[in-house]
């Protein structure tokens, strides 16, 4: 690896305020990149489908790279889809974002990612995982890692999900935490929205402009 693991511990100057009052907090962050992002003044977690449609894709891009035009850190899980996408809009504004792995920062997943997350470190981002170094992304992972998303960020955006998607699972996480729960509406006839349009129906938050979202 060419970069350099550091691990941040809860006594670390380091370690992120906001992960001390989560349930389940961390023991230990493995970082590669920024660590002044850890402890970041505004963060957003912007997440989503992995098989998300054109209109998720533009969705997720826009409204990383205007939060990251007005310095608000985007947070994601550096899956396929959404949040690839929310971090590459992020990286298209030269703003912030942080990527939180469900492996070891040695074992990148999706693969194709790899280069993203090279990206992200070369314009002082920051990517995480509480896995040490040789942890496979195994599947039981994810949830898991969902709960440092959530809890890194003030309020969560949910752009296209499915009803029954592990995006639920950080939405369900920041709710817990006391997070604003903000969702992009979709077409009521897409497969790809019918979770974010539940998600409305349900008491979410629904934004049409990344403005909105600066507004609360």
């Amino acid at each position: 690896m060419k970069y350099k693991v550091i691990k941040v511990d809860m006594n670390s100057k380091y370690y992120p305020e906001r992960l001390r009052n989560i349930d389940s907090p961390p023991k230990q962050l493995y970082c590669l990149g920024n660590l002044e992002l850890l402890n970041y003044k505004a963060n957003i977690a912007i997440i989503g489908s992995r098989s998300c449609s054109l209109y998720g894709e533009r969705a997720a891009k826009d409204f990383a790279y205007n939060l990251a035009k007005e310095c608000v850190c985007i947070v994601s899980g550096l899956a396929r889809g959404i949040d690839s996408f929310s971090h590459i809009g992020a990286l298209n504004a030269k703003g912030k974002t942080i990527a939180v792995l469900g492996s070891g920062l040695d074992n990148i997943y999706p693969k194709e990612n790899i280069k993203l997350v090279e990206e992200i470190i070369k314009n002082n981002g920051l990517v995480i995982s509480e896995y040490p170094l040789g942890t496979k992304p195994l599947k039981y992972h994810f949830p898991a890692r969902n709960r440092i998303i959530s809890g890194l960020s003030d309020s969560i955006l949910v752009v296209e999900a499915r009803r029954n998607s592990g995006t639920n699972i950080t939405v369900d996480f920041a709710l817990e935490q006391g997070k604003d729960v903000f969702v992009i509406p979709g077409n009521i006839y897409s497969k790809t929205s019918d979770g974010t349009n539940f998600l409305i129906t349900e008491g979410a938050i629904p934004v049409l402009s990344y403005k909105d979202i600066l507004k609360m």
